[in-house]
């Protein structure tokens, strides 16, 4: 991934409607061949933020993790959808999509994983295509499960997704989320977290083959509270 420019977290505000993405941002794919998830500048209420528009897409707005995880544990954003998924379930892996996710991706000593570990991995990274990192922490708008239910990828136990918000009551107006992104990663995987290497936004549709729409305020890093 490039090496980051401008400040660090994302400082969507700052810039211009319909102008070019913030710098330091890059859309990457998360699969191999599937289409790339559309990601613009828009104009919001007087606000700028980022509008995600998947059809049948999967890639992710990331940034270098040029964030320092022991100083500024927490991370603070808002998000809109504008309708859940149909179909969606991210228990399974046919129908895991989300029309919103914030991402963490950490490096880590791979000689500790379990060979069952290694083995989902192994799997997990010949259908994306790609080296998957050491682990992947995910927040994530979900139909399938409740706010405060953890649900690991059905490839690999190494994606973990912690659901924040989902359902049709929620869609169509903003929501505040705050969490600690260590707490959080300690919770999950079981052990402190390893160097942040990326973080971003995702909106997929590539397995239920489907739309969707949402949008991302900033986001803001900071001390734990």
């Amino acid at each position: 991934m490039p090496a980051p420019r401008g400040p660090a977290g994302g400082a969507f505000s700052s810039a211009h409607p319909a102008g070019p993405l913030p710098p330091g941002w890059h859309n990457l794919p998360v699969v191999k061949g599937k289409r790339l998830t559309h990601y613009t500048l828009v104009d919001d209420g007087g606000n700028t933020v980022i509008q995600a528009d998947a059809d049948g897409s999967a890639s992710a707005l990331l940034r270098h993790g040029d964030i320092d995880l022991a100083q500024t544990p927490a991370v603070s954003w808002r998000w809109k959808v504008a309708a859940p998924i149909t179909g969606a379930d991210n228990h399974l892996s046919a129908q895991e999509d989300a029309p919103a996710r914030l991402v963490f991706f950490f490096d880590g000593d791979r000689s500790k994983l379990t060979f069952g570990q290694r083995v989902q991995m192994h799997l997990a990274q010949g259908l994306a295509g790609m080296e998957l990192p050491y682990a992947t922490l995910m927040y994530i708008w979900s139909e399938s499960a409740p706010p405060g239910a953890v649900i690991a990828n059905p490839l690999t136990s190494r994606v973990q997704m912690i659901v924040v918000s989902g359902g049709s009551a929620e869609a169509g107006r903003w929501l505040q989320f705050q969490r600690d992104i260590v707490r959080d990663y300690e919770q999950v995987f079981h052990e402190k977290p390893g160097k942040l290497i990326a973080y971003g936004l995702l909106t997929d549709t590539d397995n239920t083959g489907t739309t969707a729409r949402a949008w991302y305020g900033d986001l803001h890093f900071q001390p734990e509270h």
